[in-house]
């Protein structure tokens, strides 16, 4: 039970860094596989390519840290 503490600890302080960046970095460059819409009165972004490599790394530290 302790390592899902531990697993919620490190997730709050990988979303607090994020929160800091994003508010720090307002126009954080987006990468050629995310999809933007912008027409009068609507914007839309969805950060697919950058969810997906941002996944791909979190994977890797966890499974670095588990063994």
């Amino acid at each position: 039970m302790q390592d899902v503490g531990k697993l919620f600890s490190l997730l709050g302080i990988i979303f607090i860094i994020l929160g800091l960046l994003f508010n720090i970095m307002p126009n954080w460059p987006k990468l050629p596989g995310d999809i933007y819409i912008d027409r009068p009165g609507l914007k839309i972004y969805i950060p697919w390519l950058s969810s997906l490599i941002l996944s791909v790394i979190i994977t890797l530290i966890f499974n670095f840290f588990k063994k």
